[in-house]
């Protein structure tokens, strides 16, 4: 039988006063810097 192994993520950016900082987000003022998201189409039922 197989197991399965959930994948691990990666470290998180330290903030300034050493904790790790959880958030993934673009700041306002980096957003220009970053091309928008594409625009998807969902399925029905999805």
């Amino acid at each position: 039988m197989e197991t399965i192994e959930a994948i691990k993520p990666g470290p998180k950016p330290k903030k300034e006063d050493g904790t790790l900082d959880e958030r993934r987000r673009v700041t306002p003022e980096k957003k220009e810097d970053y091309p928008p998201l594409k625009e998807h189409d969902h399925k029905k039922n999805d």
